[in-house]
This record gives C-alpha cells, sequence and structure tokens, in this order.
C-alpha cells in the first residue's frame, strides 16, 4: 500500500496505537483469533432478547423540518446535515440488511426514517470506515444517481475499492488530514476500532471519524470506535465542537465490544472529554448487531448523564425520522 509507515500503519496494515486484542484490532493485524471470536458473537447474537418489540417498528410521522440548520435521524449511523448551501449524510445505509447479501445478516428493524428517493441534493457524504453497517454500496450507488456531484469523504484504503465498485472520485484522509469541499473544512479524526469487509482484509484500510466545519458549525461524527484517549486530543487539536455525534448501541457483552464500540457511560465520558456544547446518540436501535436489548441504550445513556451530573438536553437521542434545530 501506497501509505507512509505511522503510529498507526505498519506498511501493510492499519493497527490502533491503544490495544484492542480482543477483537483483533492489534497491531499489525495478525492474529486472526480476535476477528473470529467478534464475527461469531455477531453470528451467534440471541435475538430473543428484542422479540419483546414487534419484528417490524412503524417510524413516528415528523413535520417537515424548518430552518436552515438542521439534523435528521435516518436510522442507525445516518444522518441528515443541512446547513445553508451544503447537505451531508454520514455513513448512509438505506439497504434491509447490512450484510455481504440481502437474504442473510442483521435485518433492519424499521425503515429509514427518511426515503432516499425523498433526500434533497446531497453535497457530501462522510463514509467513517468500511463496515457494512457504514459502508452500503448498493445505497451508496443509489445516492450517486440521485445527486451526480455527491462527494464522499472517507478513510485511507476505501477510494480503490469504491472506485472498483462504481463509486468513482471519493477522497480519503489520514487520520488528522483535511479537505475542503462546498466550503467545509472537514478533518479525519482518529478511532478506535477496525476494519475489514471479508475474513481476508482485515485492517487494510483505515477507520476513524469526521470532524467538520462550516459557517460557524463544528460537527464531530465519530464514527464506529471504543473509548479512546484522542477525544481529547480532538478537543485540544480542533476545538470543542458545538455537536457531538456518539454512538450509543451495540455494546454487549463488554469483554468482546468494549475495546471497538462505545457503551453510553463512555460515550458521555467521551462527550467530556471533547467538552462538546450537546451530543446526540447514534448506532442503536436499528439493526439488532449486539446483546444488549433494543431499547438498552437510551435507558443506559439517561443513567449515565445522572451519575455524571449533566443535564439531559446534552446528550439527546432523537426518533427515527425526527429532525432537530442546529
Amino acid at each position: 500500500m501506497p501509505y507512509p509507515l505511522s503510529d498507526h500503519f505498519d506498511g501493510a496494515h492499519f493497527f490502533n496505537p491503544e490495544p484492542t486484542i480482543r477483537t483483533g484490532g492489534e497491531q499489525g493485524g495478525k492474529k486472526r483469533g480476535g476477528l473470529w471470536s467478534f464475527l461469531f458473537a455477531r453470528l451467534r447474537r440471541d435475538e430473543s432478547i428484542w422479540s419483546r418489540w414487534p419484528k417490524f417498528v412503524e417510524n413516528k410521522q415528523f413535520p417537515p423540518p424548518e430552518g436552515t440548520a438542521t439534523l435528521s435521524w435516518i436510522g442507525h449511523s445516518t444522518f441528515l446535515l443541512r446547513l445553508p448551501g451544503l447537505t451531508v449524510l454520514t455513513d448512509p445505509v438505506f439497504s434491509k440488511r447490512c450484510s455481504p447479501v440481502q437474504f442473510a445478516g442483521p435485518k433492519r428493524v424499521r425503515d429509514p426514517g427518511i426515503a432516499l428517493a425523498d433526500l434533497p441534493k446531497i453535497d457530501v457524504i462522510l463514509l467513517s470506515h468500511n463496515h457494512y453497517d457504514h459502508m452500503d454500496i448498493s445505497s451508496l450507488r443509489e445516492l450517486y444517481r440521485h445527486s451526480p456531484d455527491v462527494q464522499i469523504v472517507t478513510t485511507l484504503g476505501n477510494t480503490v475499492y469504491l472506485a472498483k465498485k462504481g463509486l468513482p472520485g471519493a477522497i480519503e484522509l489520514d487520520w488528522w488530514q483535511e479537505e475542503t469541499v462546498h466550503g467545509a473544512r472537514i478533518i479525519a479524526t482518529p478511532a478506535r476500532h477496525f476494519a475489514a469487509r471479508t475474513l481476508w482484509d482485515r485492517n487494510e484500510t483505515l477507520w476513524g471519524g469526521m470532524y467538520l466545519e462550516y459557517q460557524g458549525h463544528k460537527i464531530f461524527f465519530a464514527g464506529d470506535t471504543g473509548y479512546t484517549k484522542y477525544f481529547a486530543e480532538i478537543r485540544k487539536r480542533l476545538g470543542a465542537p458545538t455537536l457531538a455525534m456518539l454512538p450509543i448501541g451495540a455494546y454487549e457483552p463488554r469483554w468482546m465490544m468494549g475495546p471497538v464500540h462505545l457503551n453510553p457511560a463512555d460515550a458521555v465520558q467521551a462527550m467530556l472529554d471533547l467538552d462538546a456544547t450537546k451530543a446526540v446518540g447514534i448506532h442503536f436501535g436499528t439493526f439488532q448487531l449486539t446483546a444488549e436489548p433494543i431499547d438498552a441504550p437510551i435507558h443506559d445513556l439517561k443513567t449515565a448523564m445522572l451519575a455524571a451530573g449533566e443535564p439531559l438536553e446534552r446528550f439527546f437521542t432523537l426518533e427515527t425520522g425526527e429532525t432537530t434545530a442546529l
């Protein structure tokens, strides 16, 4: 790979400077036991944990968004950010399953909060890493047809794969690199996670968050990550975000998921490390990926905020399809 050696790339594989042995994110990506364990944990998730909910949840209806700066939750880690002169999608997944195939794998329990066909013209897609619940090729292809001039900004190693799938022109960034797109400054930030599309390409591409600055807004999209020292470093280097989009789901069992997925208590600490004005929960309530109940992230987030002595409105969640003003 034509990337320079760094504290997270050894010439062949990306790795986390912080250990993630339990899930296969260790240096060099050479041990496979952790990844196999992670995949088997996904495959063996107990669907009865979500069984008291209907197999398919009807979304509530919400009024059209008002104002010039709004945030809408489409589901999982997919958000629509509308700013004056700029529309942004994060990790767009509109397919029924987040899986290599559409006949097996985690199936969404509710429709996207906004249908892809009903989206406004999209200017920028922030693509954090290549896992199937974040990089959905069929959705990206449809978005290219919907918004032909859309610009994907992603992490190192993903542009070649995307081009092979008929999605050329993506910009890829290393941690702390930046690009200006449609007047927005976008910086890739470190995360504690891993990458893989198959059993044979683990950590050949990079993972990370995205920090967007535009017309006074400072918005941090964490992507997918475990708790990391880099939250404080992001604040130090880039400033406190006005909004932090932080994952709060897919966190049990902790012995397996802890190194690479935040739980709500971790997410609250991340908000404090970032000194974010506000935070919104992402990565929950759409696909059953791990062992916690569907409604646990919201309950655990409230508990964590109360324990931290923080006002509940500082770290909020949206209903699927709901919009809030920024």
